[in-house]
Formats: structure tokens, sequence, C-alpha cells
């Protein structure tokens, strides 16, 4: 077998500060005295990073207070300016781009090569894209003349850092709406970075804000009273708390939550194809992705072939460093997330599927898991109903589109879903009955600033990107 020689990006290129303040209002501040500090650890080594302010209520009251203030201001100026602002922002991104993967991947764990070629193009893109929309709001189908809803509390998750913070501020600003951001306690560092970018780009003083904190900082910021509008990407189980808070209270809310998406696999396939985009909808990110392809849903007279391609294929994933250029799966991001992958793996173990991994040696230090695939599942079993979030795949068959439509749909959640087959009519009647917000055909994670973005039923509400994305944003 071909070797590959280890291929390391250098971490010089990355200047990590050991400590690191509350953005508040165009500066770094230290917390109050309800605050903290907290430590974030590179996830494939174990290594500290650096150490993180955690912000207290009094620290919220400010950073509210902070985008209350530039509100004004920055809504009444023209589209064409705010735009100006965004098309800078995107602009420094690109220039930092290599700087900010890097830092992603220490801070994430996910492959450089994921950061670099994935997640840092769409980052700028969805900043120049909304930057095209600052000045075009009339035109956008919303009213004659859309106004902003005023301060955003925006609460993201670990698994794209950089990215959801990209979905999250370049709508909100691009209408007019000035914002508080809350990272994920495991991956502050490029949020942390984002507000240096918005200081190069001369930004307003408080219309990006930036809190750092673990997960009662972000019940803090979504509950306060001064907040409008509540943005949130991340579990079922905190979204349904962050419904219930919001409720009764007049904030406009969006929630993009979990997902058990069914990669459905038809006879006719091509079948080389389709085993890519089975690797890619489960293992890309390590599987830390809402709308991963973890259903895999293969008709019965084409199941031999696709799982002998795919254990060959798994067989050729390389696991390890992810700041080697040849890596597939890096590290997963936390002992926490790491546990509960083992846990519902053990479940599925015990429950009587069949589990396979290809030989794979894991690193001593860090969080890490094997590719991992069970067959013989049901839809009994915990792991084809339960959104695991790691490299694991279950593998399912059907006989006829019907069963494989009912198979589809028989969740709780409804995010996303892919579709293998050479017929298009075929593809197109079975995507019209699939209840999920993102379908893709002989593809998977394929993602673009113009297309919209959501769930339905526990995947929750809501569109980001595209036209649609700009709706959550307007009065």
């Amino acid at each position: 077998m071909f070797e590959y020689a280890p291929a390391p990006e250098s971490r010089s290129v990355v200047d990590i500060a050991p400590s690191y303040g509350l953005f508040i209002n165009g500066t770094f501040e230290a917390p109050g005295s309800t605050g903290g500090v907290f430590k974030t650890v590179n996830p494939a080594t174990e290594e500290v990073l650096a150490e993180v302010s955690a912000a207290g209520p009094e620290d919220v009251d400010r950073a509210v207070a902070a985008a209350r203030s530039a509100f004004g201001p920055w809504s009444a100026l023209p589209g064409a300016e705010r735009a100006k602002y965004l098309f800078r922002i995107a602009r420094i991104i690109q220039e930092r781009s290599r700087e900010l993967a890097v830092l992603e991947s220490l801070d994430n764990g996910k492959p450089i090569k994921e950061s670099r070629d994935v997640d840092l193009p769409l980052v700028a893109a969805h900043f120049f894209y909304y930057a095209g929309w600052a000045d075009k709001l009339e035109y956008a189908g919303f009213g004659e003349n859309p106004r902003p809803i005023g301060v955003a509390a925006q609460v993201i998750p670990w698994n794209f850092p950089l990215l959801m913070l990209a979905w999250k501020i370049a709508p909100a600003l691009a209408t007019g709406n000035t914002v508080v951001l809350k990272p994920a306690e495991t991956t502050p560092l490029s949020a942390l970075f984002f507000a240096d970018i918005c200081r190069q780009a001369d930004l307003p003083p408080g219309v990006v804000n930036i809190i750092t904190g673990a997960g009662e900082t972000g019940r803090t910021l979504v509950e306060h009273p001064g907040v409008d509008k509540v943005a949130f990407t991340g579990s079922t189980e905190v979204g349904r708390q962050i419904a219930r808070s919001v409720a009764g209270t007049g904030k406009r809310l969006t929630l993009e939550l979990g997902g058990k998406a069914a990669n459905i696999v038809f006879d006719d396939a091509p079948i080389d194809q389709a085993v890519e985009g089975i690797v890619n909808g489960i293992f890309f990110n390590q599987g830390h992705v809402c709308c991963a392809g973890s259903r895999l849903l293969v008709q019965e007279s084409a199941y031999d072939e696709v799982m002998e391609s795919l254990k060959r294929r798994m067989a050729t994933l390389r696991l390890g460093d992810p700041l080697d250029k040849n890596t597939d799966i890096g590290a997963i991001n936390s002992a926490e997330q790491l546990e509960r992958i083992r846990v519902l793996t053990d479940a599925g173990s015990q429950e009587g599927p069949e589990r396979w991994s290809p030989p794979c040696e894991l690193p001593a230090q860090g969080f890490w898991f094997a590719p991992t695939i069970f067959t013989g599942v049901t839809q009994a079993h915990r792991i084809a109903r339960e959104e695991i979030f790691g490299p694991v795949l279950s593998v399912l068959t059907f006989r006829t589109p019907a069963e494989a439509i009912e198979k589809a749909n028989n969740t709780p959640y409804g995010l996303s879903a892919g579709i293998w087959s050479e017929k298009g009519s075929l593809i197109l009647a079975v995507a019209d009955k699939l209840r999920a917000g993102v379908i893709w055909a002989n593809t998977f994670n394929k993602f673009d600033p113009t297309s919209p973005f959501g769930g339905y039923k526990e995947s929750g509400y809501g569109r980001e990107g595209g036209r649609h994305g700009l709706e959550a944003y307007l009065g």
C-alpha cells in the first residue's frame, strides 16, 4: 500500500495568547466579579491552548447594553455602508485564512484539509454573499421597508465554530441588527480571533460582542430581557429549554438542532460515487455534523456490493494528527463527547447488530474514535434512533421506494437526507415524500451561502443561508 509521509501544517502561523478576555463594545475586557475563567484544550493532544474568560450575569448585561447602544447608529447606516464593513471582514478572513484554519483544527480537532478547504472558504463566502444583500433588502420579498429587529443573541456549537459564527453574524449585520454571540465552551478561540478581525475592519464598537463561557452563560444571554432575537444551533435538548424560556417573551427565535439523516442508496446508483458520498456523509468532521448521513438505507439487491466497496474504502481512511494534510479523520472534540459516542456504540453492540471498524491504531494522547459501521440494524435499535454525533454509521436495508421513504421518515428528526440513483424521476418522487429540510441528490454535505438550510420536527425551525436567512433578522 502507498505510504503517506507526514505533511503537517505549521502551527507557528497562528499566535495564541496565554489568556483572553470578553469582547465587549470593541475591546477585550476581564470578566466582572460574577465571571470566571476556564481552559480550552487541543483535543488531539489534551494540551492547554489558552485560558478563556467565563462571562457572568453582569458581563452579559454589559454586552447586551453595548449592542443596544450600537443598534441605533448601525441600523441607521445605509445598506451600502454596512455592506462595506461586511466586504472588509470577508477580505480579511481570506487574508488570514491559513492562520484561522490552523487555529480551528487546533481547538476543534478537525483535519486541516477540512478547515482549510471547506470551512474557511465558506466563512468568507457567507460574508461576501450577505454584503451583497445589505442594500437590497426591500427587494428580498419581506415587504417594502423591512426593518431590523434589534439585538440578536446568538449561541453556536463546537462542530463548526467559525462557520456557524458566519451563518449567524453575516445576515444579522447585513440587515442592521447588532449581535452578542457566545461560542461553545470547548471551541472559543476562532470566535475571539474573529473579534480581532472586527477591530481590524474598523467595525463600530458594540455592533459585534463576543462573550465566552459554558451553558450557564448561554442561558443568561438567551433569557436576558434586552435581547430581541435568539438564534441557536446545538442539541435538541437545549433547543427545547430555549424554546420554553423564550415562549411568551415576544423574542424572535430560530433553532437548528439535531439530526439522524437517511442516506438512501438504490440499486441503480453509481456505487463508487455513492460510497464516496456515504463516507463524506458520516465521517466528514468525525461525524460531528448535525446533518450527517448517519443512517444508511441500501436497497437489498445492491447491499453486498455497497458494503464490500464501503469497507474497502474505509480501510484507506487515515486517522491521526489534525494538522497533517493527509489526515481524513481527526480527534473527537472533547472527552465528554467521546464518552457519549462510546455509550451509544456499546449499546449498539449489546442490542445485536454486527460492529465493524477497519484496522486503526489510535494515538495514545487525545480523544479518538475509530470509524465504525453497524450492520443488521433495525429501526428499534438505539443507534438507529438517537443522534450519536460521531463517526458511526448504522446500515439498514429496504426493498421498495415506499419502504425506503417509510424508514427514512421514521425519526423524530427532519434535517437532511440523501438519495442516490441514476433515475431523476425516482429521485424527485422520493424527495417529494421525505420530511427533511435539505435533500441532496447523488451528493452529500454540499453547502452554499445562497441556499437555505434548516429542518423540521425536532431538528428545529427557521432557515439560515440564502434569501431565507434574512427573514429571521427582519421585523
